[in-house]
């Protein structure tokens, strides 16, 4: 039966392979892909839980692939089965029945009716591999599909501003999570220079005692709080939550009020056995769940839409839940959770119907507020959580904003022939680093290296002129990444300098094919506005979309395993270098998808295409 696990992945990506063949017009056809797919999803899910409890709840355990294997590495592929993984998955294919039925109707005639199930199977695919995985390698997967659908959802409306601009403010929160386990897995091989399994879990939190790594073991614990804290929307990362709502009802209710808001308590569930006995990490888990249920309560109070009191509801709860892991009440979050689940998703699937009613019955029955005295405290108060605590302000003036700053100060950097410098520059220490044995300069060439890579990245991700030379920039700067690791670990193979360049250098090509498209139709791919060729150009906005997404290490190319491989080259007695090449790959996700949003969504720019105004 543990073979039977691979259908829960199977099965609904199958499925969304299958509905990419039919036109949008074939509601029919999509709506019977789905329909199909959620039964047999309900029923794989419900009969292998009733099989696993019969069997006395014993974890099952499968290994599927080894994708890349070394003397030094190991990227293979492992599921795993128990009693949180039965939980997550009858609740997740109740609700993806439940909101899939609701969308056939709701999403009815829309323009984008198969782009929407498309992306609500690729949702389920991702999550099935983030509750199955066996691995930190396995949950990645699932991590990195589920914050692209989630990206993808909530600029559905892709024609308004302010889709677009809440899409790029989430997925920027999600890069944050995404680098924070990808160090977390690059930690875990220094630590037990091996693939860790989840139920070998407790053994490294033994190896890491034995051999006195605690410095390791409390890095690796940061970089698991993170992540889960950014994935669940708590304190300080609440405020990204609402804005994810302008998405379709629909897909709000099963992405951020009942599914994939709770990732991060899954995430705190599966690694519990690693941090367990650690007391200040269940203390800063408990002061990161009681600050965000206190703030999103007061919070969601007073909040004038019904979509943003539900958000906040949702995160405050999920905060309770972050409690309960730290004290040990796990079989309580896993109630919790499904309470939880369901209770949001009802919300807000009724809420269009709910104000519907209220805004009739307040035409109709009418009675003039009261006024009453407020005190100063209560006044305070109301205004400081009618502004969220300024979390949006804080995170753009203390996180965002100085980066910013830094890459408007290498304006230097635009000329032509720094660009053909700096590229010639790359290559040639790609191939220095790769034929010479050992000449690091005690460690201080690679930062450099690094260094460069970070600051071509920025000025890209600051750069408002032509996105072709910002997609120059973009490539320019993976080589310095791939020149510094190569000077740092003088052993790399050649096939994972491969792995590496190959999908970087397909999505590069791939992307600078669409964008010379498009500037052939009125020679204007400036990033100082937003475009909207998705209008005339979606196919060439979808090849852009896998570029952009390829470019960062998506698992569509090599270059998902190559970043992987390449990490393990730098040490754990690396923090300088660490740092910077963990700044380079969060910018260079947000440069690319900033590329994509400036030129093919947002409204568009010609007055014979209908605008949607930033109001709206």
């Amino acid at each position: 039966m543990n073979q039977l696990l691979v259908i829960f992945i199977a099965l609904p990506l199958l499925a969304f392979l299958v509905s990419l063949f039919w036109q949008n017009k074939s509601e029919k056809a999509i709506g019977g892909i789905v329909r199909v797919t959620k039964v047999l999803y309900i029923v794989v899910s419900v009969c292998f839980a009733a099989w696993w409890v019969a069997n006395g709840l014993q974890p099952v355990s499968l290994p599927v692939a080894t994708l890349y294997q070394t003397s030094h590495f190991v990227f293979a592929l492992e599921l795993f089965y128990d009693e949180i993984t039965a939980v997550f998955s009858v609740v997740g294919a109740l609700l993806f029945f439940l909101v899939a039925t609701f969308s056939k109707y709701y999403m009815h005639r829309d323009q984008g009716y198969k782009r929407f199930f498309n992306t609500i199977l690729l949702f389920a695919t991702g999550y099935n591999f983030i509750i199955l995985s066996g691995n930190f390698e396995t949950l990645f997967i699932g991590w990195e599909i589920k914050g692209v659908c989630s990206f993808l959802l909530i600029a559905f409306y892709r024609s308004r501003y302010l889709p677009v601009k809440n899409a790029f403010k989430a997925i920027s929160y999600y890069r944050i999570s995404d680098v924070a386990l990808m160090l977390c897995m690059w930690m875990m091989h220094h630590l037990t220079h091996q693939n860790i399994s989840f139920s070998e879990l407790g053994e490294a939190k033994a190896l890491a005692l034995q051999a006195a790594n605690t410095g390791m073991a409390v890095f690796i614990v940061c970089m698991i709080i993170l992540p889960a804290a950014v994935k669940s929307a708590q304190f300080p990362f609440t405020s990204w939550l609402p804005r994810a709502m302008e998405g379709p009802t629909s897909s709000s209710a099963i992405f951020y009020g009942s599914l994939s808001v709770h990732i991060g308590v899954f995430l705190l569930l599966r690694t519990h056995p690693f941090w367990e006995d650690m007391l200040w990490a269940k203390i800063t888990i408990i002061v990161i769940g009681a600050v965000t249920a206190v703030a999103a309560t007061l919070i969601a109070r007073v909040q004038p839409t019904v979509k943003t009191q539900i958000a906040y509801s949702s995160a405050a709860q999920i905060g309770l839940m972050f409690i309960e892991i730290a004290i040990g009440w796990h079989w309580l979050v896993l109630i919790h959770f499904a309470g939880n689940a369901f209770l949001r998703t009802y919300q807000l699937l009724v809420s269009p119907s709910v104000l519907n009613y209220l805004v009739h019955h307040q035409y109709f029955h009418y009675t003039a507020p009261q006024q009453k005295p407020v005190s100063k405290i209560k006044a305070s108060l109301y205004m400081l959580n009618i502004k969220e605590w300024n979390l949006d302000s804080m995170m753009f003036a203390y996180i965002w904003s100085p980066f910013k700053w830094l890459g408007k100060q290498l304006q230097f950097l635009q000329s032509k022939i720094i660009i053909a410098v700096l590229t010639i520059s790359a290559i040639a220490m790609l191939l220095m680093g790769y034929t010479t044995e050992t000449f690091s300069l005690n460690g201080i060439l690679p930062i450099v290296l690094m260094s460069i890579a970070l600051a071509v990245i920025l000025f890209a991700f600051s750069y408002r002129r032509s996105a072709l030379n910002a997609w120059i920039y973009l490539l320019t700067g993976h080589l310095f990444i791939m020149a510094a690791v190569l000077f740092n670990g003088p052993h790399v193979n050649l096939v994972e300098i491969i792995f590496y360049a190959s999908g970087i250098l397909a999505a590069f090509l791939l992307g600078y094919f669409c964008l010379q498209k498009i500037k052939k139709i009125d020679n204007d791919i400036s990033l100082n506005q937003f475009h909207g060729y998705v209008y005339e150009q979606e196919t060439t906005g979808l090849l852009f979309l896998f570029a952009a997404v390829g470019m960062l290490g998506f698992p569509v190319t090599a270059a998902f395993i190559g970043i992987d491989v390449l990490f393990t080259y730098v040490h754990s007695n690396q923090p300088v270098l660490i740092a910077l090449m963990a700044l380079c790959l969060v910018f260079i996700e947000l440069s690319a998808f900033r590329i994509l949003l400036r030129i093919f969504m947002g409204p568009h720019k010609k007055l014979d295409h209908p605008a949607a105004f930033r109001s709206s």
